[in-house]
């Protein structure tokens, strides 16, 4: 609606007119009130940059923030030399930025002066947008506009620049997604309809806690800003999230082997090993009980066994891959095979969890090493050419100047890795908290989803230095070039049946990245396409009728094609991979304990290692 008043014009004819009462509740009422509040609020604003600036100024905290920076503007300098070195193309960028703007305030105008019932504006996808007064207000509606052409207009000179390979046009995609999301009107008071009311409805109190609770984020984390996504308050490891029933029964110095205890009087004879990723904690799969894949599992009639790594430090500087694997992996089985007698397990490997599993696989090949008898891979690549926006931060400069800061500590902090996931999807899980939390002052909801991924881990520095490298970097693995234990691995020797399971909105793994890599294996795989992301479309228990996904046999063709052909089942996949785990080996034996009486619990399930925190 752009008017809720009409006022007769010449001849009894009405013409659009703007209703005053939209302004009043953008007018100050008590500028003494506001005025003391927003005094308040500089004060904690002041305190917050005393808690920043502190650890820096001794010494205890080092921000490189001269590299990426560096990077950013070497990036979008090549952009603006393709247009500034000729005065043509100048002139052309300069005329469609002037030619969006000026149909933007045509229209505007047209909007607001034509006779008649004003026709409605269109409705607007964008969820930052969603409050009636972006439209409603001829000023909020302006900046909007203007926003959204400013944007698009950046977007269009880096994809319209000639002669930048790909991987810099990709960085100056990113960056240019990064700087439009950030200065978004959205983010600031004075430019936002409900930020601007709720400030003045409460006299700038918002403001007041806002910026007490960005002192208070900013000493939590000694000196760094974590913004908080969730009330953690609410949850706590091993009291209401991971609660599955199961034991400790075996640990190394990367990790501890996870059995849990069995809820059915048979059990599959074959065991289930899960290997997680080590850039988060494995619980993911274990939420609480009616999220939890690995107690659905159990009810299924497995004997879960899980990996659980260790939150890295300085000790662990020199574990490499190979160490992950032999220590890992390895070490796993021959906890299985003494608490169990089984010499045969299915497998399932997590993300960078599944790409050490496919190496380990490979690795075992060669060596002869039969006991993973089947491989289930949960948005895994093992190729990296479609990786999507984490290839940003990889190139020989950028991996040079992680290494020499692990150097110093023998890891890479978990805030690093976390702040890089989240400028993934800057618009969803950094600027809507940065607005709730310090402009609206609104403590967040209890969320066990964002809790987990708050709960960030260290990386190893050679461990993590060997996945830069030979994955996001040189793709080795793909190119049956990896060099493992005096080893070179070839996918093709991976016999096995493989379950590749990719998510369609996936921007950490992309659907087509672990398509492509599919057709690397030498064996059978049945790749499954879920439906939503990264963990939602994996985490997706089959009672709640959520999303769906698609099957379409062997992998072959184009992932394009693949998709058009696809049958689409509604609900989870989980069913699905139960029969196909069936399919293979459906014979069940009585119900084993923990341990098997071999191996003596070393604690309860989730153990120690998932507890340390950053």
């Amino acid at each position: 609606m752009t008017s809720t008043r009409e006022e007769a014009g010449p001849g009894g004819a009405k013409a659009a007119g703007f209703d005053p009462k939209l302004i009043e509740p953008y007018i100050v009422k008590d500028p003494q009130a506001l005025t003391l509040n927003v005094a308040k609020a500089l004060e904690n604003l002041g305190k917050a940059a005393s808690t920043w600036l502190g650890p820096r100024e001794r010494g205890e905290v080092v921000d490189p923030v001269s590299e990426p920076m560096a990077e950013m503007v070497k990036t979008m300098s090549k952009v603006s030399e393709y247009w500034m070195s000729d005065p043509k193309r100048t002139l052309e960028a300069q005329t469609q930025l002037l030619a969006g703007l000026f149909g933007m305030w045509t229209q505007t105008l047209s909007r607001f002066s034509s006779e008649g019932e004003a026709q409605p504006p269109p409705p607007i996808k964008d969820k930052r947008f969603a409050d009636e007064d972006w439209q409603r207000n001829p000023f909020f509606d302006f900046l909007r506009q203007a926003y959204v052409i400013l944007s698009d207009w950046a977007e269009k000179m880096v994809t319209q620049a000639e002669g930048l390979d790909e991987h810099t046009r990709h960085k100056a995609e990113f960056y240019v997604r990064q700087i439009t999301a950030a200065l978004s009107p959205t983010n600031f008071v004075i430019t936002n309809p409900q930020l601007y009311r709720e400030t003045v409805s409460s006299h700038g109190a918002n403001l007041v806690k806002g910026m007490q609770m960005l002192a208070e984020d900013i000493a939590a984390d000694g000196g760094e800003l974590r913004i908080r996504q969730t009330d953690t308050s609410k949850f706590k490891v091993g009291e209401n999230m991971a609660v599955t029933p199961g034991k400790v029964i075996a640990q190394s110095e990367i990790c501890e082997v996870i059995q849990y205890e069995a809820a059915t009087d048979t059990v599959l004879k074959r065991p289930l090993l899960i290997c997680p990723p080590w850039i988060n904690k494995f619980y993911i799969l274990d939420l609480n009980p009616q999220k939890s894949f690995i107690k659905w599992c159990v009810d299924q009639g497995h004997t879960v066994f899980v990996i659980s790594w260790v939150n890295p430090d300085e000790r662990h500087a020199n574990k490499d891959w190979e160490s992950y694997i032999r220590e890992g992996v390895d070490f796993a089985l021959d906890t299985i095979e003494k608490a169990t007698g089984e010499t045969e397990v299915n497998a399932i490997g997590y993300c960078v969890g599944g790409t050490l599993l496919a190496a380990a696989l490979a690795l075992h090949a060669q060596e002869g090493n039969k006991r993973i008898a089947s491989a289930t891979l949960f948005t895994t690549q093992v190729d990296f050419t479609y990786a999507g926006d984490l290839k940003v931060f990889v190139d020989e400069g950028q991996i040079g100047s992680i290494e020499d800061r692990m150097k110093a500590s023998g890891y890479l902090d978990g805030s690093k890795m976390a702040a890089a996931f989240n400028m993934l999807r800057a618009s969803e899980l950094i600027w809507p908290y940065f607005v709730n939390n310090y402009l609206k002052g609104q403590d967040p909801m209890p969320f066990d989803l964002l809790y987990w991924n708050s709960d960030s881990t260290r990386m190893a520095a050679a461990n993590h230095s060997f996945y830069l490298r030979n994955c996001y970097l040189s793709n080795t693995l793909s190119q049956g070039k990896m060099e493992l234990a005096g080893k070179t691995l070839s996918l093709k020797d991976i016999k096995i049946p493989i379950y590749n399971l990719a998510t369609r909105e996936d921007h950490i793994a992309p659907a087509k990245s672990v398509f492509v890599g599919s057709k690397l294996f030498g064996g059978p795989v049945e790749y499954v396409l879920s439906g939503s992301g990264h963990i939602a479309g994996v985490v997706n228990p089959p009672d709640k009728q959520k999303y769906q996904y698609w099957t379409n046999g062997a992998v072959k063709g184009t992932y394009e094609d693949w998709v058009a052909g696809a049958k689409e089942t509604p609900g989870s996949w989980w069913p699905h991979w139960q029969r196909w785990i069936e399919a293979m080996d459906d014979e069940r034996v009585p119900a084993r304990i923990p341990g098997g009486g071999a191996l003596n619990a070393i604690a309860d399930a989730p153990g120690s290692y998932v507890l340390a925190r950053v």
